[in-house]
């Protein structure tokens, strides 16, 4: 009887899934919304003390993300003083909506990955993951592992579709 040889693992691929890169920390929301004089405009005095009087401690150990889900009139300072708060109390925060937020956290997340043993490798991107937008995760990806990777290709190790192969030098 013949012996199976895995030939995707003697191939030295490297397979990457996007999912690995997915935010971790619970992500909250805060809704400017719900601090708007009739619905239209935030009025500073009344902001300045939902700023004084909320709990911000209860964001500990999550990711935030700021936004308004009305069409109204937000100056860009209510933004930075959430933005503030949360800083205080060593929250991470953003602006923008859930996934906003997520793709924010994940590029981090790709950011903070050691390109060190991907050097003169060949990699593949796993094509199907639960990101928040796999396109803009995969681009991030490319962007950051490509200066170091000796190829780089999409999808599955017996389907892929080249990517990115470094230039021979001579």
């Amino acid at each position: 009887m013949a012996e199976i040889v895995n030939k995707v693992q003697k191939s030295g691929l490297i397979q990457l899934d996007l999912s690995d890169f997915k935010p971790k920390e619970t992500i909250e929301m805060i809704d400017l919304k719900d601090n708007l004089w009739l619905g239209l405009a935030l009025k500073e005095k009344d902001f300045r003390e939902f700023i004084k009087t909320n709990d911000w401690e209860k964001y500990k150990g999550k990711a935030v993300g700021v936004f308004c889900s009305a069409d109204a009139i937000i100056p860009t300072w209510a933004y930075m003083l959430v933005i503030s708060q949360l800083q205080q109390e060593g929250v991470p925060a953003f602006v923008g909506n859930q996934i906003e937020v997520e793709k924010q956290l994940t590029q981090l997340n790709i950011k903070a990955l050691d390109t060190e043993e991907y050097n003169d490798k060949m990699l593949i991107i796993k094509g199907c993951s639960d990101v928040a937008d796999p396109a803009f995760a995969m681009t991030e990806l490319v962007k950051h592992l490509q200066p170091v990777a000796k190829s780089i290709m999409y999808g599955e190790p017996c389907s892929t579709v080249p990517v990115y192969k470094r230039k021979k030098s001579l």
